[in-house]
């Protein structure tokens, strides 16, 4: 019996078609993927069945009955709850609070009443979860364990899981899918959308395929493998990319970190006496959950944040303190973890890669265009960027912005190579083109310092791993001893490995 039926959805963004005739079905008590890259439309039509969007044409049925969903307290109403990348929870509130709020329609809330309802909910469902515990205090996975009994609470039967495991540790993401499967055995149906092919095959029943926009085809996961959903994902198998054993490295440190300290914005301690060194023709993985550190060491290291204490070498060469274009002069080269910001969206293609050397190309006082159009040119074919020359930047793709950013940073052959978040919300063609560039250039001889939050990026390419929780190096080890459950431990801050 399918308890939901999607036929024929189209949805359209201006002359974007989101959603093409799309059909989907959800049968009860199923766990069914629905995988793409992103941009394929799993999002959008996700948001159409909780009442976010509108369809522009198609029929939704909610047990067998045509329903029109206006918003998402229709939705809730249905049965139908959602859990998002970005939980919609009130911190300073506790779990029981978060849970009833907006449900209960009484003024006057019992404490201890809603404690115990949200209490045996909790253990219905087999959610180990504190009702008496202040929201701002919880862990990622146990805010999203909030949010998920937030849905049940309120009497769901159909469950969408946006990307559940994108802000999750390895051991979170385990006690996540035990869940699922305890759920699914009380009868409750599961939409899990995701572009991570292990998880998909690993947790569901069924898979739909969206490219593009449309339905590529439906499969049970039992009868394909990663490499066949990949092509249908992508329309080629050939995907994933890691490194080999390095020729290149030997044990002259490129890059040295010694004991640096830094603030947050809020002037309050963020780095705490981090050392690290990368030696040449090595990549060191920074691992950890999001938040621990990574962007003000990304930041600090490359000029953009300044030190309180501690030291950064360049090749021996103590570059502390200095500033971006100082730190590019001394060979270190950084790719911006945040593609808007690192380039100026309303420029061309062409201005945009020659921004930061633009003395390069002055002859007396004069802009020598001609030179600046055929380095362009070169770039946009060296590094398959699809777009013109004189392209607005901003009309692109997020994978070729990203390959601007990476022309105009690997064009200059730098000693040490910053990398944060390099392939973030890339798919995955545009990842795997990133992710070749860095292992080439550490078979150059360069240095590189990779902080992703994606655990599965850094153990693909990572000759050493070391990650960070709360501003402090918790731990460095070789990427041939480390394993999802022991990075995990130790981005939980639950051990420490010196």
């Amino acid at each position: 019996m399918f308890i939901v039926e999607m036929q024929s959805i189209t949805k359209r963004f201006g002359d974007l078609i989101a959603n093409d005739h799309v059909n989907f079905e959800l049968r009860k008590g199923e766990v069914h993927a629905l995988l793409g890259e992103n941009g394929a439309g799993k999002t959008t039509l996700m948001r159409i069945l909780y009442g976010l969007y509108h369809p522009d044409s198609g029929v939704i049925k909610v047990k067998n009955q045509p329903v029109v969903i206006h918003s998402p307290k229709d939705a809730i109403n249905l049965g139908i709850g959602m859990v998002t990348q970005h939980f919609a929870l009130v911190p300073p509130l506790t779990v029981a609070e978060n849970v009833v709020l907006g449900y209960q329609n009484s003024f006057v809330l019992n404490q201890t009443q809603i404690e115990e309802s949200v209490a045996e909910a909790a253990r219905r469902f087999g959610l180990e979860i504190n009702p008496k515990a202040i929201v701002r205090h919880l862990s990622v996975g146990q805010r999203q364990r909030v949010e998920i009994l937030k849905a049940l609470y309120r009497n769901a039967e159909i469950l969408i899981l946006d990307e559940p495991t994108a802000v999750l540790i390895p051991q979170e993401v385990e006690a996540l899918f035990e869940t699922l499967n305890r759920l699914k055995q009380e009868g409750l149906s599961v939409i899990f959308i995701s572009h991570k092919l292990h998880e998909v095959t690993q947790i569901t029943d069924r898979v739909t395929v969206l490219r593009d926009g449309k339905v590529i085809g439906t499969v049970n996961t039992a009868d394909v493998t990663q490499k066949e959903l990949a092509a249908m994902m992508v329309g080629r198998e050939t995907f994933g990319v890691a490194r080999a054993e390095s020729e290149t490295t030997t044990q002259k440190p490129a890059l040295e970190i010694i004991n640096l300290c830094a603030n947050d914005d809020k002037h309050l301690p963020v780095l705490k006496n981090v050392s690290l060194t990368v030696y040449e023709g090595e990549i060191l993985g920074i691992a950890g959950v999001g938040g621990n550190g990574q962007k003000e060491l990304a930041e600090t290291v490359c000029g953009v944040r300044q030190p309180t204490a501690g030291k950064i070498l360049v090749e021996g060469q103590d570059v502390t303190g200095k500033s971006p274009s100082e730190l590019t002069r001394a060979g270190l080269g950084r790719i911006p973890e945040d593609r808007h910001e690192g380039m100026v969206m309303h420029l061309t293609v062409t201005e945009n890669l020659v921004l930061e050397h633009l003395d390069e190309f002055t002859r007396n006082g004069t802009l020598d265009h001609k030179a600046i159009r055929q380095y362009a040119d070169d770039l946009i074919q060296k590094f398959q960027i699809k777009a013109k020359p004189n392209d607005i930047t901003r009309t692109l793709s997020g994978g070729n912005m990203q390959k601007v950013l990476l022309a105009r940073v690997l064009a200059r052959q730098p000693k040490v190579i910053i990398a944060p978040q390099p392939t973030r919300g890339l798919d995955i063609g545009a990842t795997d083109y990133v992710r070749q560039q860095l292992l080439e250039q550490r078979q150059r001889g360069a240095a590189i310092l990779l902080i992703s939050e994606d655990l599965d990026e850094i153990l693909a390419l990572s000759d050493r791993i070391a990650v960070i929780y709360e501003g402090e190096i918790v731990g460095t080890l070789p990427a041939s001893e480390a394993t999802p459950e022991r990075l995990g431990l130790l981005m939980a801050g639950a051990v420490k490995e010196h």
